[in-house]
Order: structure tokens, then C-alpha cells, then sequence
């Protein structure tokens, strides 16, 4: 068998029944996922599972996310492929890598010094990717401020530090929420200093932390 042009039909098919079929447009996201090999951040038992539509377990209690959130969540940023981009979660570098396919520059913090670790591994290749081994609540304050802000962990409330660290005009998009049956997907942007909130829609993510 020919796995990699097996998981090359396997995407492609995903990107129409999963992603188009849902309504995401922007093209931008939809080459980025088209071209990112999604096998290779899975665990090897799992990569058979890579293009189902579901979270597939990455140890350590964390998930990589379903493939149609990922893809929501990254149009919903608005990317224009100039400034910025702050990720809270490195996790399975995913997210992290389809960001670097479109953002000019992504700093991507992770909490968990094995996935930073593995992290710097499989991203070597991503001369535009930036990863710091901390707190993600707390942002990357030494390169703020960032055009755009995603979580893929859910806070009780949003931080302040990462409402301080998203730049004038810019938008965040996070999960918040104390479980996973009660947390809410949100974009938030900032104008005149002032933030907006909108509600987008139910999710399920792992917590993000204040204090570990």
C-alpha cells in the first residue's frame, strides 16, 4: 500500500466532507490543512485515526483537535499572513503548524516540557515558529503585542494578560468555560482599547490553568 498517498486521498476527502461541506471558506485555511500532514501529529497507533472527524487522545490528558474546529477556529482569526500570531498550547503542534502556513510569525507557548520538547522537534523545519516552554495564561509578554491570539486549553474567564498582550485592532479567539460541557468558543476583539465579546458556539476543550 502506498500510505502516503493513502493519507494524501484521506485529507483531501476530510477537507471536502468535513471542512467545505461545513461552510469554511477561506482559502487560505483550507490549502493550509490541504498541504499539512495530519498523520504526523498523532501518535504512530493512531495515525490510521488522523482524518477521522473527532479529538484523538495525545497522552498526558491533552487531545489534538477535531479537524473542522481547527479549521473554524483559524478562520475565525481572520488571518492576513502579515504580523503576529500568539498560540496558548502548543500541544500536538497541529494548530501551531497549519498558523505557520499562513502568519508571518507564530509564538506558540506550551506548559508541558515534553510536548515543548517534541514540539521543537517536529517544528524545526518552521523557520517562523517561536516556542516557549510556560504558562500559557499568562501570554508571551516579551514579543507582545500580537495582531492575533488563539487558546486551544479553556480558561474559567479570559486572562487579562492576554487581553493586554492583543494588539489594537486585533482578535482573540479561546474557549472559556469551567468543564467541557459548559464552555463556550469566543472571538474577541479590541478597539479604542475597549474589548468585544462574541459568542460563537459550544466546545470541549482541556482547562487552561492559572496556576500549576
Amino acid at each position: 500500500m502506498d500510505t502516503k498517498n493513502d493519507f494524501s486521498h484521506l485529507r483531501e476527502q476530510m477537507v471536502k466532507t468535513q471542512l467545505i461541506s461545513r461552510g469554511i471558506k477561506d482559502k487560505k485555511v483550507l490549502n493550509a490543512i490541504s498541504k499539512v500532514p495530519r498523520e504526523k501529529f498523532v501518535p504512530p497507533e493512531k495515525q490510521s485515526q488522523a482524518y477521522y472527524d473527532m479529538p484523538l487522545s495525545i497522552g498526558s490528558g491533552q487531545t489534538i483537535s477535531q479537524p473542522y474546529i481547527v479549521a473554524y477556529m483559524t478562520e475565525l482569526l481572520e488571518l492576513k499572513g502579515t504580523g503576529k500570531v500568539l498560540e496558548i498550547g502548543t500541544g500536538s503542534c497541529y494548530q501551531t503548524a497549519i498558523l505557520a502556513e499562513i502568519a508571518k510569525e507564530v509564538y506558540s507557548v506550551e506548559i508541558i516540557e515534553k510536548f515543548y520538547r517534541e514540539a521543537k522537534k517536529i517544528l524545526r523545519n518552521y523557520g517562523n515558529v517561536h516556542i516557549a516552554n510556560k504558562n500559557g495564561y499568562y501570554g508571551w509578554k516579551e514579543h507582545a503585542p500580537y495582531e492575533r491570539i488563539i487558546a486551544t486549553a479553556a480558561p474559567k474567564t479570559i486572562p487579562k494578560p492576554l487581553i493586554g498582550q492583543l494588539s489594537e485592532g486585533g482578535i482573540m479567539v479561546l474557549p472559556v468555560g469551567a468543564t467541557g460541557f459548559s464552555q463556550t468558543l469566543y472571538k474577541v476583539t479590541k478597539k479604542n482599547n475597549k474589548i468585544t465579546k462574541k459568542a460563537i458556539c459550544g466546545v470541549a476543550f482541556v482547562p487552561l490553568k492559572k496556576n500549576i
